[in-house]
């Protein structure tokens, strides 16, 4: 018998993973594992976490994104939508990596009981769906404000394909540079 409780599908980004809960229910709802140390270790998450953020976007359409902390302060994370549904996106940063500036979309939600697992060396961002998102991110590494970089989300680019028009995205959001020759990526 599987005891897991959780699916681990791989996207096709090595290291990038989907992941799915496995609630266990009856008439009173249901009880969810939201992680466990021991699982995740299969699928490569080595390091404990050391910070967890929850964010709320009250309009639908509204985007955030695409950050990265740069080396040496590069971060694992686990995106869970909590509350509406989001289109989560991560794209391939890492310099060494075959899909560099590849990206990968997934629809997270609430009632699909879902995460991305995003490992070092990838930039993150999502638009949301529904009015009233609530993610909760786990951190592998603690916030650095002088190790924040971000990728435009508009960038032709990466030519992220965001699911409705982009109708809230914040100036530093909206402002972040276009990949240029110089921009080489991370070494993770």
């Amino acid at each position: 018998m599987n005891r897991s409780r959780f699916d681990f599908l791989e996207t096709g980004l090595a290291g990038l993973f989907s992941v799915s809960r496995r609630p266990i229910r009856d008439d009173r709802g249901f009880f969810a594992r939201f992680y466990c140390a021991d699982e995740f270790r299969e699928i490569g998450m080595t390091q404990s976490i050391a910070q967890i953020n929850h964010s709320l976007s009250r309009k639908i359409g509204t985007v955030r994104g695409m950050h990265f902390q740069k080396p040496p302060f590069t971060e694992t994370k686990l995106v869970s939508c909590t509350r509406g549904e989001i289109f989560d996106v991560a794209v391939d940063i890492r310099i060494d990596s075959p899909t560099f500036l590849s990206w990968h979309g997934e629809l997270l939600s609430a009632i699909k009981q879902n995460s991305l697992f995003i490992p070092d060396g990838f930039a993150h961002g999502f638009q949301t769906l529904t009015d009233d998102c609530e993610l909760i991110y786990l951190h592998t590494a603690p916030y650095k404000s002088n190790a924040e970089d971000a990728l435009n989300i508009f960038d032709p680019a990466i030519a992220i394909d965001w699911p409705l028009e982009t109708n809230d995205v914040s100036e530093r959001d909206r402002t972040h540079p276009m990949i240029d020759k110089n921009f080489t990526g991370i070494k993770v």
